[in-house]
């Protein structure tokens, strides 16, 4: 491994940015870790040892003539080129300095069973779920079965499913690295999937709980129809059970590993209708779903196992499919012909195509039915051709489940005998909302709900709503939404996609490549929103997240509080050099679109502000007519200071309500025992947040807030709108409901425009 690139690293050293390094189940189990959420033990094999392994044995270039020729729509060309693929990483040599690497690893963790689990760096976004792409090796014991297993798990990064699935997603397949986390083995004598919101209707009130006995890779497969249990998130009471039964269960086999690591025990007839886990147990995984959620401050998708009575967290990952209210609804007096789970939205009509094996997907066209006994990643080809999707077994958190929400299409699951009562090509129709299936095509109508969502989607308030972005393959999407421009612009996911620190690429003579890549980043949203602004705020990665960044250990110190420390617009005054280089990749987008603006976060001093604006002067970068410049506003000082801020000079502010509400408070945002006194509803903090936007609105300077508080209190939106802030920047999933609150607010106060 060359300097500054790490082949092994624990889980207590990686975070929820380290991405690039340990891919995404990675990144989560050690964001888990450090977060004091109880998770089972292990290390990862990083990204890097990977890549490093692609080098030394020299199959990149082999790789790439592979993949050349490749149509991946044809199924048999697929399936033949991935295993070539995979069968020249397996029979390449591991470097034995790895090797050792990781079978001391293994012995440090207590050389019992350990998963040894597929982390890909581009799985587990928050506009993308990878999950299940590769494969999983479990119950294996031995340092060599272990370094073994390692190998299998790099192999399927080209399984043909994976190389599939990033075509589709338009990744580049060279560039996608793979880590491998390796994990204490659970096991489990009940097991599950909870979402903190409904996962079908996107309702935030909610946290659904899947639960089935014995191992979970059952209820992921959907391989049974589990326990359903739903609660109310405000007061943690479960309001709905639904008891599935369970006919048998996945237990370790004792003579077994990899595919053969589980098998299926039947259960006793007298325990098949029991409740799977206790009361108690429930509310305890929903407490630790809430702390889940505002810790990530993005709604989570989270796998949980039981284990000699400690409930334990396997995986967390940000929900994908997110939407704010269902279309169309049937009206219609047709008889149910079928009834199952509801599992993903919407309605649609076309004639069945049963599969009952993934050999047989080619047989599924466009805009046919799928029905299977239940789905896995092979039938995804097939998924994304279909209209709506019907299965057997499985609950809402089943694989058909999560890619149908995914693609966007009807699905139902659990229906029981879909496949033997349904016959190829009969046409049905399929409500993805209700769990219904009917016979023949049956008419529907927009709902009052719908037609309040489809309102809102073309309405215009005079307070603009904004969306928070980072990712660029989200830009296009959310481009076509009502909203009014991106209020902020986090610049930390595309540097974390460039994965090496800035000071390094300098170092080495790669300054213009960082620019370039930078540059890559941004124009993608300038573009896509042009002529509506886009805040682009600089980097604000904190120390701990630099070093992380290959070459990073070697520029970055250790800091005991790096949310306190070196961050923010004092390291733009200290490293001019690394700012300009930010500032080239701004200018370089601007010479295209005028549309794109800036905004400095941390800013401790007024005499802070006045360097950086200097800095940016210097460089070409002035405010004028079509260039407004912005501050963040999360540190006390700016709002004691805040007439001296803006007489400096700048065109608007936006208010980081995290930050703000932690600094003000003395309160660790990230703290679980202070998440219930964290709160931006706190009257210090409402005093702080009217004098920025009354100070700002009287001096002539827009003001916005970005932190995560609107999209969660809507009476705080509803203070911020009489106040007269100029607009409220929020995530994707809450533009069209923070749109309703805005315009319930300025019909209240008399401050209506539809002409705004």
């Amino acid at each position: 491994m060359s300097e500054g690139r790490r082949a092994i690293v624990w889980f207590n050293e990686v975070t929820k940015d380290d991405v690039p390094l340990v891919g995404g189940k990675g990144a989560n189990l050690g964001e888990m870790t450090r977060s004091q959420i109880p998770v089972p033990p292990g290390f990862i094999i990083t990204a890097d040892a990977y890549f490093d392994f692609i080098e030394k044995a020299k199959l990149r270039d082999k790789i790439r003539n592979l993949l050349e020729p490749l149509e991946p729509s044809h199924s048999q060309q697929l399936h033949q080129i991935g295993g070539q693929i995979k069968q020249l990483i397996l029979d390449a040599t591991m470097p034995p300095e790895l090797a050792s690497k990781i079978q001391q690893a293994y012995i440090k963790l207590g050389r019992g069973l350990v998963a040894v689990r597929s982390s890909a760096t581009a799985e587990d976004l928050p506009t993308a779920s990878f999950a299940g792409q590769q494969s999983t090796f479990l119950n294996v014991q031995g340092e060599e079965r272990v370094v073994a297993a390692v190998q299998g798990c790099w192999a399927s990064l080209f399984e043909p499913r994976a190389i599939f699935y990033r075509q589709q997603q338009g990744f580049n397949h060279l560039k996608v690295g793979i880590a491998v986390p390796v994990q204490k083995m659970v096991q489990s004598q009940a097991s599950g999937v909870m979402f903190t919101l409904e996962p079908v209707t996107s309702d935030r009130s909610k946290i659904i709980i899947e639960a089935v006995y014995g191992l979970g890779e059952a209820i992921v497969g959907g391989e049974v129809n589990p326990d359903l249990y739903i609660i109310d998130k405000e007061g943690l009471r479960i309001s709905t059970k639904k008891i599935g039964k369970q006919e048998w269960q996945l237990i370790k086999n004792p003579d077994g590993s990899g595919e053969r690591a589980n098998i299926k025990v039947p259960l006793l007839p007298s325990s098949q209708d029991q409740q799977k886990i206790s009361d108690d147990d429930i509310i305890h995984l929903a407490k630790l779903a809430k702390q889940l959620e505002e810790h990530y401050e993005f709604p989570q998708d989270i796998e949980w196992a039981k284990e000699d009575n400690q409930i334990l967290i396997v995986q967390t990952r940000p929900v994908t499919t997110i939407k704010e209210a269902a279309e169309v609804e049937l009206e219609t007096e047709a008889p149910v012909l079928l009834t199952g789970a509801p599992a993903s939205p919407g309605i649609a009509s076309g004639p069945v195509k049963i599969v009952q094996a993934p050999s047989e997907i080619a047989n599924v066209g466009t805009g046919d039915i799928l029905v299977a006994k239940m789905t896995t990643p092979d039938f995804v080809p097939a998924m994304k051709r279909a209209v709506a999707i019907v299965t057997d077994r499985g609950g809402r958190t089943a694989h058909a489940a999560i890619v149908s929400r995914e693609l966007g299409i009807p699905c139902v699951v659990g229906v029981d005998q879909a496949t033997t009562t349904l016959s190829d090509g009969q046409v049905i129709t399929v409500d993805g909302s209700k769990g219904n299936i009917y016979d023949g095509k049956v008419a529907r109508r927009i709902t009052t709900t719908a037609v309040v969502d489809i309102f809102m989607d073309t309405i215009r308030t005079r307070t603009k709503v904004y969306v928070n972005l980072a990712q660029p393959e989200l830009a296009e999407k959310v481009a076509t939404r009502n909203v009014d421009g991106v209020g902020l612009l986090r610049a930390e996911f595309i540097i974390a996609q460039i994965g090496e620190h800035p000071r390094y690429m300098i170092s080495q003579n790669r300054g213009q490549e960082f620019i370039d890549k930078l540059y890559e980043g941004i124009n993608t949203f300038a573009k896509v929103f042009d002529p509506r602004p886009v805040v682009y705020r600089t980097t604000d990665f904190k120390t701990n997240e630099y070093r992380e960044l290959t070459g990073g250990q070697k520029y970055e110190e250790v800091e005991e509080n790096p949310m306190l420390g070196y961050r923010g617009a004092v390291r733009y005054i200290r490293e001019p050099d690394i700012f300009t280089l930010e500032i080239e990749a701004i200018k370089r987008v601007r010479q295209d679109y005028k549309n794109l603006w800036v905004m400095i976060p941390f800013v401790r001093t007024v005499e802070g502000l006045a360097a950086v604006k200097e800095i940016m002067e210097s460089q070409g970068l002035k405010r004028s007519a079509d260039f407004k410049l912005w501050m963040m506003v999360e540190v006390p000082s700016n709002i004691i200071l805040m007439e001296q801020f803006l007489e400096l000079g700048i065109d608007g502010i936006s208010i980081g309500s995290n930050d703000l509400t932690q600094l003000i408070l003395g309160i660790d945002r990230d703290s679980p025992k202070l998440a219930k006194e964290f709160d931006e509803r706190s009257p210090a903090v409402l005093v702080a947040l009217e004098r920025a936007i009354k100070v700002s609105k009287r001096m002539g300077v827009t003001s916005s807030i970005c932190g995560q508080a609107p999209s969660v209190y809507p009476e705080l939106t509803e203070k911020l709108v009489e106040w007269g802030i100029t607009s409220i920047s929020v995530s994707p999933d809450m533009i069209g409901t923070t749109r309703e609150i805005i315009t319930k607010a300025e019909e209240r106060l008399g401050l209506s425009d539809q002409s705004a």
